[in-house]
Order: structure tokens, then C-alpha cells, then sequence
């Protein structure tokens, strides 16, 4: 894996194999509608394999964003029909967290590997 990809990220906060643990999310990535992930710290490398039940995922790209950017189509590659499905989902995960335009996230986005 080149250097450059990801020169200029800050270190990961976490481990590519926390980028994808809710079942449901799970079965979202291996039936193709779940292709980004969205996470408060950056948990993969550009070109890094996630592996889930088997089959391997490699991550795209790697970006920050805020909360105010995600559109309902970025809400699709999560999984969900529009953003405000992705948000109460969110937000039903973590209770009393605010769901602020400016709070930056990570978005990791991966494709299947094909051919393994």
C-alpha cells in the first residue's frame, strides 16, 4: 500500500475491525447496501481489507465531513432511504448525543474484493 494515500491523515483511533459490528450494518455491507460508514474517529487506511464473515471489503476513501454536508444519497451508502432514517438511527445508538450540522465525522467508504 502506497504511503502517500493516506500521508497527511492523522493516526487511526481505532482498528478497521470496530469500522463494522452492528449486525444489522453487517448484513447491510454483505447484501451491498451498506458501502460507508461514518465513525467519530478514523478506524482504516485507505487500501485496507475489512473483513466480515469471510468476505473481504477495501476502503476506498477516507474523509472527514460534517454532520450538516451528508445528503440523503450519502445517507443510501450507509444503508438507510434519507437522512433523517440515518440520523434517529444514530441517535438511537448514542442517547443524548447532539446531532449538530458542524460535528466533524470520518467516512469510510469500501467495495467488495472481487475474485477471492
Amino acid at each position: 500500500m502506497p504511503e502517500t494515500l493516506n500521508s497527511g491523515m492523522p493516526p487511526k483511533t481505532c482498528s478497521i475491525e470496530r469500522l463494522v459490528t452492528n449486525k444489522k450494518d453487517v448484513e447491510k455491507v454483505l447484501a451491498g447496501k451498506k458501502t460507508a460508514t461514518r465513525r467519530n474517529g478514523r478506524y482504516a487506511d485507505i487500501g485496507e481489507i475489512m473483513i466480515l464473515e469471510g468476505r473481504k471489503f477495501k476502503v476506498e476513501r477516507v474523509y472527514r465531513q460534517t454532520l450538516g454536508e451528508l445528503t440523503d444519497e450519502m445517507a443510501s451508502q450507509e444503508g438507510y432511504a434519507d437522512v433523517e432514517a440515518y440520523k434517529q438511527t444514530i441517535l438511537s445508538f448514542h442517547p443524548g448525543m447532539p446531532w449538530t450540522p458542524d460535528m466533524k465525522v470520518w467516512v469510510h467508504e469500501f467495495i467488495p474484493v472481487s475474485g477471492e
